[in-house]
């Protein structure tokens, strides 16, 4: 495949690096317009950087847009001359529905929006998938992508802003949990370093359980849980500080902004 990624920022950048470890591709182009940040790149078979956006589409079939939401529409309208049958559309735009991309550069381009998080560039991305019309054909090729840099999920449009928050924001909240787990073996007495370790894995295995066996969280927290254990009462704790209600809280909180942004 020959891709193109239109702002290889942060976002672009670790999609970037999930596709070059796994060799997803047969020319890689990248755009951003400072490319000494990404100079390196070029070190890479296949792998071209460049400033200049139009050669980049010219020479791509897949086209992953990764810019800011404030770009996206002056980008579009640039390279629309330039689309053709065999370009397939790619945006992880927060908040830029599918409509607003269609308006630029019309329905008849398959348009596939993508939300997948920075665990992307180690391959471990959950990636939210959702298309127009056109695009279902091509949503396989989206597939192909996306599961190569982790999981892919389907979705309707409308649940986009709400994947956003759970999948992309979802790191975020995760990384604070394992901090938190962190500073806690601190306390308990262990070094910041080997707590770390020990969180981190822990995390690990407790969602390669999850998926491997297909359970239920509490099914899993049942086997480790006896009557007046240390489990049972540090869980019990936990919830009655408000553990639950407030990652619950707080991802209703990130959705709530999500849409305020989504309105302008």
């Amino acid at each position: 495949m020959k891709i193109a990624i239109i702002g290889t920022g942060n976002l672009g950048l670790s999609i970037a690096k999930g596709l070059i470890v796994n060799n997803t591709y047969t020319d890689l182009y990248l755009t951003k317009r400072n490319l000494d940040d990404i100079k390196d790149y070029e070190e890479y078979k296949s792998v071209f950087i460049t400033s200049d956006n139009v050669k980049a589409i010219k020479n791509a079939d897949i086209l992953i847009f990764a810019v800011q939401p404030s770009q996206l529409e002056s980008i579009l309208q640039k390279i629309k001359p330039h689309l053709n049958d065999k370009h397939v559309v790619i945006s992880t735009i927060t908040g830029f529905p599918i409509s607003r991309i269609e308006a630029q550069i019309g329905s008849d381009v398959p348009i596939i929006r993508a939300m997948p998080n920075t665990a992307i560039s180690v391959g471990k991305s959950m990636t939210c998938l959702c298309h127009n019309t056109i695009g279902l054909k091509k949503l396989p090729i989206a597939e192909a992508i996306f599961n190569g840099l982790g999981t892919s999920l389907t979705i309707e449009e409308s649940l986009m802003q709400a994947a956003t928050v759970l999948c992309a924001s979802g790191i975020a909240f995760w990384m604070r949990l394992i901090r938190a787990t962190t500073q806690g073996g601190v306390q308990m007495g262990f070094d910041a370093d080997i707590a770390l370790q020990m969180s981190m894995h822990t995390a690990m295995g407790a969602a390669s359980l999850l998926i491997q066996a297909g359970s239920h969280p509490e099914e899993e927290i049942d086997k480790v849980t006896t009557p007046r254990g240390c489990t049972i009462t540090g869980l019990n704790e936990m919830e009655h500080q408000g553990l639950s209600s407030s990652l619950i809280k707080g991802l209703n909180a990130s959705f709530d902004k999500i849409n305020e942004i989504a309105k302008h």
